[in-house]
């Protein structure tokens, strides 16, 4: 089957993924975009376990305070490598993850984890994790969260 530039274009604006990944999904689902997606997040799932071993030695620690100053929390995200978290997307998901944590009022790190995404219920926080990890081919982890309110 012949996979169209735009098809490409499309799955990888949506996914993250790479062009080679992106053509193997789509190749392997004959064209159809909702399972060429499926099928990355399976491969991306495998490749998050393939990482979870290693050895987390940077991140960065994000705080987010909402509006009126009531409820704020601190977050802590994190990398192998410096490079990592310095990207922007690593940046952005410690911030959502922390807007997160403001918002729900989770118990403990597994409970954030498991929450539905504020932002998008589709996904959980964990997936955003996981989504992460396929993509810059790190180990990524939320090492902890203190969560404030007056």
């Amino acid at each position: 089957m012949s996979i169209s530039l735009d098809d490409l274009k499309v799955l990888r604006a949506q996914t993250g993924a790479g062009v080679l990944a992106c053509r193997s999904a789509l190749e392997e689902s004959d064209g159809d975009m909702e399972q060429a997606i499926a099928i990355l997040k399976v491969k991306g799932l495998e490749k998050a376990a393939e990482k979870s071993d290693r050895e987390i030695r940077d991140g960065l620690v994000v705080s987010y305070i909402h509006s009126g100053g009531k409820i704020g929390s601190l977050v802590k995200l994190g990398c192998e490598t410096d490079f990592v978290a310095r990207m922007d997307e690593f940046k952005e998901l410690a911030t959502n993850i922390a807007q997160q944590a403001a918002a729900m009022a989770p118990s403990s790190v597994d409970e954030l984890l498991e929450q539905s995404y504020i932002r998008d219920p589709s996904k959980t926080v964990g997936d955003l994790v996981t989504d992460l990890v396929a993509k810059v081919k790190e180990n990524i982890v939320l090492v902890d969260y203190y969560r404030l309110e007056v």
